[in-house]
């Protein structure tokens, strides 16, 4: 800990769209949308798009999050929305007359869930300072453990700790998009919640294997303990990854899930995206690069990780 992770940086500083354009034109209503979700699901998926006009942007967001919060949205079809959501904020957060826009079209319900994920990527993109690696990372991306697991993980850990499960999901997300990065670190942190082995190893903190995502998950609300999470939870992210805009991020994520315990929903099936001198990369699971490999040599085999033209 203590360290400027580059995964952070990079990746999360987290297909297809199952809402289409077409659908949100035609005026099918947020609650109506079920049939034309499941419709979907089949096809291939894709590196989603985001309306360049702004109401129709926002007609998809308004659709994409109340999808991920009903019950009735059918699991096939969350993997879908979870990335349209995660697209549309990461275009968003980049352009800041575009994003104004969006968001004042965007019913009363959904502003400030819009702002809020929003400030969370721009403490990112200070972050990275606008860096664009030329090189992607020797990373394999996985899927995670299922979502309801995962939560059992951090309520446990709550439990045991008095760290909310919610900024211990949050970091869980930015550190590695909820396990789907496995991968070491410039600086050798290791897991689903990003460890150097000496912090792992310090007496009290680590038990058990680095690389499991329980165990992860359980150091970790152990460790922010120790470094003051209890009494000042800024002061204990700060100890987990010296940065400001870490502990702002990861709280504005852990207050939407706070405020509304379903948008986990939409956090969990977030993709893995790299931010590189070639744009905002997806790297889907079955990414297994051994060592590290150019931007322009992986798209030359992968095109459908670049964004789709604007």
């Amino acid at each position: 800990m203590g360290r400027r992770s580059v995964l952070i940086t990079a990746a999360l500083v987290a297909v297809a769209s199952p809402i289409t354009l077409a659908l949100v034109l035609q005026g099918s209503g947020t609650s109506d949308n079920r049939s034309g979700l499941s419709a979907v699901a089949a096809v291939q998926r894709r590196y989603p798009s985001v309306p360049a006009q702004p109401k129709a942007a926002a007609d998809l967001l308004e659709s994409v999050e109340a999808a991920l919060r009903d019950p009735s949205t059918a699991k096939a079809d969350l993997p879908d929305l979870g990335h349209q959501q995660q697209v549309i904020y990461r275009v968003l957060s980049k352009d800041a007359v575009r994003s104004t826009e969006v968001v004042a079209a965007l019913p009363l319900r959904w502003r400030s869930v819009a702002e809020r994920h929003l400030a969370a990527r721009r403490e990112f993109l200070r972050m990275s300072r606008g860096r664009g690696p030329s090189t992607l990372p020797a990373w394999r991306i996985i899927p995670p453990e299922p979502a309801e697991q995962l939560i059992s993980y951090y309520k446990k850990a709550e439990a045991s700790t008095g760290i909310e499960w919610e900024v211990l999901a949050a970091v869980n997300l930015v550190e590695t998009g909820m396990g789907r990065i496995d991968g070491v670190s410039v600086a050798n942190a290791q897991g689903p919640m990003q460890f150097l082995p000496t912090t792992w190893t310090e007496p009290g903190i680590g038990a058990g294997d680095i690389s499991d995502p329980h165990d992860a998950i359980q150091a970790a609300a152990r460790y922010l303990v120790r470094r003051g999470g209890l009494k000042n939870i800024r002061r204990g992210l700060w100890g987990y990854n010296n940065s400001d805009y870490y502990g702002r991020a990861v709280l504005l994520y852990a207050s939407l899930m706070k405020d509304d315990p379903r948008a986990y929903t939409g956090l969990y099936h977030w993709e893995i995206h790299f931010n590189a001198d070639a744009g905002d990369l997806w790297l889907p699971v079955g990414y297994n690069q051994q060592r590290p490999i150019a931007v322009k040599d992986y798209l030359l085999r992968h095109p459908e990780s670049r964004p789709p033209a604007s």
